[in-house]
């Protein structure tokens, strides 16, 4: 079997093993005691190389080691790991491992490793593997000097500091008159509720947008340009969430407001985004980093684009859902070593 197809078998079959193993494990108490070399602490005791490559089982070309065996049960949790500790139980693992390649080696006979699915798979787990090795040299979050990480924080003010904000639900009418008698209603009984002032803004008001979110404005700063300068005003100036004001004359049209939420100012010191901002710039480095790598596989490649065959693709817009595998080479892919 070629090292392509041993790989894309492990793709098809991954789960296998793993299900067999889970069903086997719940097989506890059965068995002799412990079959274990454990040092002090709990490790395992060094062993020799001819230990390591002693066989286990053969399942046609393929050798199945002590290795192999050690290295498969001792990646489970310990909880896993310690349900296999008696002889019997690592034959029950070694069986798995068996029935693993007896549909390893069937799926390949029947040409499973040549499915275009399986291959799609097989690369992007090559991928994953490959970006994980290309950067794991390379930089660390703590290795960005200090003075990179000032620099941002500086460089973003907005992102560390908030300014106060205010939420408040508005009726908006086009007359004086009626917005005159509205406000009694909405300083009555009628407007103490949420809902009963939603139920205001349902029947009166004008504005079709904010009627459809039963009046919310959802929350905005003082420098707020999505909302009438004198309304931004009379809603900083109610005290509580609650109160009401109005009528607000704001251009051709009169708001009554009720706040529904106050947010105080934020101001994060350096210290306290400190590691936030190295995990960020850590982030960029090492999509730069992978970015470079993959120009640089590219200027070895001979790589060409057809951009008029572009048009040939179609989409489809519709919003029927399918489980169909991922674009190949996208995000999921590209994105495996972070």
């Amino acid at each position: 079997m070629t090292s392509l197809h041993a790989v894309a078998v492990a793709v098809i079959l991954a789960g296998a093993m793993t299900a067999g193993c889970s069903r086997s494990a719940g097989d506890e108490g059965k068995g002799g005691g412990k079959d274990t070399a454990s040092a002090e602490g709990g490790g395992l005791v060094p062993q020799s190389t001819d230990d390591l490559s002693t066989p286990l089982a053969t399942v046609d070309d393929v050798v199945i080691t002590v290795k192999q065996l050690q290295d498969s049960i001792n990646r489970q949790s310990p909880y896993i790991r310690a349900r296999y500790a008696s002889r019997e139980q690592k034959r029950i693992f070694l069986d798995n491992m068996i029935r693993f390649e007896v549909l390893a080696s069937e799926a390949v006979r029947r040409g499973l490793d040549r499915d275009p699915e399986v291959v799609q798979t097989m690369k992007s787990a090559m991928i994953t593997k490959l970006l994980k090795a290309e950067l794991a040299a390379g930089i660390k979050p703590e290795d960005i000097p200090e003075a990179d990480l000032r620099a941002f924080f500086a460089a973003n003010p907005a992102r560390f500091n908030k300014a106060e904000e205010v939420r408040v639900s508005a009726i908006v009418l086009a007359k004086q008159k009626q917005a005159d008698d509205v406000a009694v209603l909405a300083r009555g009984e009628q407007g103490q509720s949420n809902k009963g002032f939603r139920d205001l803004v349902s029947r009166f008001s004008t504005d079709a947008e904010s009627r459809l979110r039963g009046g919310d404005l959802r929350y905005f700063e003082r420098d707020s340009t999505e909302v009438p300068k004198p309304v931004i005003e009379a809603a900083f100036a109610l005290g509580k969430t609650g109160d009401v004001a109005g009528p607000i004359a704001a251009g051709k049209s009169f708001y009554i407001i009720k706040q529904t939420g106050r947010r105080g100012a934020v101001s994060k010191a350096f210290d306290r985004v400190k590691r936030e901002i190295q995990n960020e710039l850590y982030k960029q480095r090492r999509e730069g980093a992978q970015r470079k790598f993959v120009d640089q596989l590219k200027t070895r490649s001979k790589v060409e684009v057809l951009d008029e065959n572009l048009k040939k693709v179609r989409v489809d817009t519709s919003n029927r859902t399918g489980d169909e595998p991922s674009a190949p080479g996208g995000p999921s892919a590209a994105g495996g070593a972070q």
